[in-house]
């Protein structure tokens, strides 16, 4: 029997959102906000935090400085039940990374500073400790520069010894989706990217014929279409999967709490489609709060979402 379902390495960093800015943003003044929040960020925590919250069995590798931001994310991941006993502490100095949301008006700006987040590599990875999960996911894989260069080699050996994979590539800074992101697709099993991933990774002009296009390649796509639900394809088969309707909050972490809900009910044994009906109840759940887990600590909130399941 396998130690974990399953297993994550990634990035890890802390998310301070501010909220209420003006729409206009002059430089060189002293801007006034109306609100903050200091969460755990990062899709690889994110997906961790929540899917360790809603049952699963979650080993977790990531690097962190020896600062107190570092601290704080693991906290909270423990709080989760989260196992971090491959968590690597930088020698060099380098500080945890931090993302800073600004809201203002209709749109926000995200800036991020990588710090660790860049600097986790193979050597940092105990394979053993991936390959005693049922699962692995990877997830931004354009910020993971210190990782990304054998990510191929890491998941042939994973599938080798029968670990299933998943994939979410987040956005790329770049706009460039390059290497190894086509070697990746052809290696995972399931694929999760939003709907403006999977166009742009493609080059197609549509959700449906990015989805053709990335299911040619092998994985099941699971695709976020926001207040549209979800989309899966498996081969030629697909599937389009109605949203829960919510005001939401704040999107922050809506996408990585859609996979939560999809790889939970996957490694479950349930159907492609009743994995979507989940991560739109999880992505839901996600907007209710500020930030991408705090409404997952929220234990009464999360059982009256999750009772919206059929």
């Amino acid at each position: 029997m396998k130690r974990f379902d399953i297993a994550i390495a990634g990035e890890i960093n802390l998310d301070l959102i501010l909220y209420g800015l003006a729409e206009t943003m002059p430089v060189d003044r002293e801007l006034l906000a109306s609100d903050f929040r200091l969460t755990l960020g990062s899709s690889s925590a994110i997906l961790a935090h929540n899917i360790a919250v809603l049952g699963l069995n979650v080993g977790f590798i990531t690097k962190v400085g020896s600062d107190p931001l570092g601290m704080i994310a693991l906290e909270r991941l423990r709080e989760a039940n989260v196992d971090l006993s491959r968590v690597v502490h930088s020698k060099d100095g380098t500080q945890t990374g931090v993302t800073i949301l600004l809201h203002h008006g209709a749109t926000r700006h995200i800036l991020t500073y990588l710090g660790t987040m860049a600097e986790l590599t193979l050597a940092d990875i105990d394979m053993g400790y991936l390959e005693s999960s049922r699962h692995v996911h990877i997830s931004s894989l354009f910020l993971q520069k210190g990782l990304q260069k054998d990510l191929p080699a890491m998941c042939r050996q994973l599938k080798g010894a029968g670990v299933s994979l998943s994939l979410d590539t987040n956005d790329d800074p770049d706009g460039q989706w390059g290497a190894p992101l086509e070697e990746l697709l052809h290696l995972v099993d399931i694929v999760l990217p939003n709907e403006d991933e999977a166009v742009r990774m493609t080059g197609t002009r549509d959700a449906e014929h990015a989805a053709e296009a990335l299911a040619a390649k092998g994985p099941i796509v699971a695709m976020k279409l926001g207040s549209r639900g979800s989309l899966v394809q498996r081969g030629n088969e697909r599937w389009y999967v109605e949203p829960q309707r919510v005001e939401p909050v704040d999107t922050i972490g809506a996408g990585d709490s859609f996979n939560a809900g999809f790889l939970k009910s996957f490694l479950d044994g349930k159907a492609l489609e009743t994995c979507a009906a989940m991560g739109n109840v999880t992505a839901a759940l996600s907007t209710q709060r500020p930030g991408g887990t705090e409404a997952f600590r929220d234990a009464a909130m999360r059982d009256a979402f999750l009772a919206r399941l059929p």
